[in-house]
């Protein structure tokens, strides 16, 4: 049983802490969408604030990413919001399909396409921003 848990580890501290940055999302959106805030507005504050709880938590506890210079946690941030960008244009099509376009409850949509952004996210930073240690 603990190899099994060393093995998936990374993945399952992923999860718990994907859904902790979900549970950030899904809360801010859904106080500014509950205040009446433009959904797209609304989304990308969800989104700042989520990643920043996502950056922390990932780089410490998911992929234990360690470096020793300025410049190499400079690069490795930026890498994370570049490819968190990425899934914030996926981010905002969904959006902006299920609720503009197919008029579907705002919370619904977002909840659907949490669980696809938390998914290609996980890709980007398994194979692209903690792939390696930084020096």
């Amino acid at each position: 049983m603990v190899t099994l848990f060393k093995k998936y580890q990374s993945m399952i501290a992923y999860i718990f802490f994907g859904g902790v940055t979900t549970l950030v999302n899904l809360g801010v959106f859904a106080g500014l969408d509950g205040l009446h805030w433009n959904y797209q507005l609304a989304n990308v504050i969800a989104w700042f604030l989520s990643v920043l709880v996502a950056y922390l938590t990932n780089k410490v506890w998911v992929f234990s990413s360690h470096y020793t210079t300025v410049k190499a946690f400079i690069v490795e941030f930026l890498e994370f919001y570049f490819f968190r960008a990425l899934t914030l244009i996926i981010d905002i099509i969904i959006l902006y399909i299920g609720i503009s376009l197919l008029h579907w409850n705002a919370l619904v949509v977002k909840l659907i396409d949490n669980v696809l952004v938390v998914i290609v996210n996980y890709v980007f930073s398994k194979w692209y921003i903690f792939k390696t240690v930084k020096k």
